[in-house]
């Protein structure tokens, strides 16, 4: 397993990482300990989650995932693993994680120190903002809206308190998700005027049917050194083709009803048929081919697989020996030329 350097850290992150929002919806304890072991037996080195964990987010099941991952970790050795979570942000509800989660001080206190206790550890590797605290389109949003914006907390408030955690030892370094390129540049340009540790990474959406981060993040990353953790890199199973044979088939989006809206946009079943085609023609596995895309962008720091059983996690896995040649480079440029980010 390749690893990569995350941002300007001094991570060293496994090309594929490992997923959870999973483990205690879809997958068991015993589960989710099987994947574990097997990423990790597999050269995986990073675990990603988040506080919000499992989804759909429940009250009555928010920070199983962590927990879950918790048991396993205690008896693992801590310093050869990177383990990552995440602070949930306002405005999507949420009311059962401290009466509706803010990005402040009193809330970042409060989600680590929940966090911690749950993964039974002492730190944690890469501490996220899951979405930002402020008003932006996301999880299938396209435009801004100036109507849309609302009280938000400060950034240089958020970014002060996430160093408190860094110095205080709870927190090796910081990063982003479901960020902008606003977004990105303002927490990198306060860190530095501030003196105050930089984000080192931003964790958004990027596959073959939503490419938007080549638009504008990935100026903003390079020139910051900001490493893209790469989420959804099948878009919630539509590039494996199994909603080409059976619309029905089982998944997050026939499960969970809410998880349909972002892929449920006019282009998304042509493209993900054509670049099912592209695969098979190519001899290819459609899952393997989509995830080596993802992980051979030159900004792509990590690629963060998903699955809810091992069989799926083994194909996911061993696409990492995957290397895409010209021909299928070309023919996917192609599509994306006509079928230009249907589910963003």
């Amino acid at each position: 397993m390749e690893l990569r350097r995350l941002g300007n850290s001094d991570l060293q992150v496994s090309a594929l990482s490992l997923g959870t929002m999973t483990f205690g919806e879809q997958n068991s304890e015993a589960d989710a300990h099987a994947q574990l072991d097997l990423a990790v037996s597999r050269g995986v080195n990073f675990i990603d989650s988040a506080e919000m964990y499992p989804v759909p987010p429940k009250a009555e099941t928010q920070g199983r995932t962590e927990s879950y991952i918790g048991s396993w970790l205690k008896h693992q050795q801590r310093d050869k693993l990177i383990v990552a979570t995440k602070i949930a942000g306002p405005s999507r509800g949420f009311a059962w994680i401290r009466n509706g989660p803010r990005v402040n001080r009193e809330h970042i206190n409060a989600a680590i120190d929940g966090s911690l206790k749950r993964l039974q550890t002492d730190y944690i590797d890469l501490y996220q903002i899951h979405w930002p605290d402020r008003y932006v389109p996301m999880f299938g949003g396209a435009s801004y809206d100036v109507a849309h914006e609302h009280d938000t907390v400060p950034l240089a408030e958020q970014l002060d308190a996430l160093a408190n955690l860094v110095t205080a030892g709870k927190v090796r370094y910081i990063g982003l998700s479901n960020e902008t390129p606003w977004g990105v540049s303002e927490f990198v340009k306060i860190a530095e005027l501030s003196g105050l540790p930089r984000i080192v990474s931003v964790q958004n959406a990027y596959h073959l049917m939503n490419r938007s981060f080549e638009s504008g993040l990935a100026e903003v990353c390079h020139h910051t050194k900001v490493g893209l953790l790469a989420y959804s890199p099948l878009a919630f199973g539509h590039l494996s083709g199994k909603y080409i044979a059976d619309p029905q088939a089982k998944g997050r989006i026939t499960l969970f009803s809410n998880f349909g809206q972002r892929y449920a946009k006019p282009n998304v079943p042509a493209a993900s048929m054509e670049y099912v085609r592209i695969a098979h023609e190519a001899g290819l596995s459609p899952v393997q081919m989509a995830l080596a895309f993802v992980r051979t962008r030159w900004f792509t720091s990590s690629v963060i697989l998903g699955a809810t059983s091992l069989e799926q996690l083994k194909e996911n896995l061993d696409s990492v020996d995957i290397s895409l040649p010209d021909a299928v480079m070309e023919r996917i440029e192609a599509t994306h030329k006509i079928y230009t980010n249907p589910a963003p």
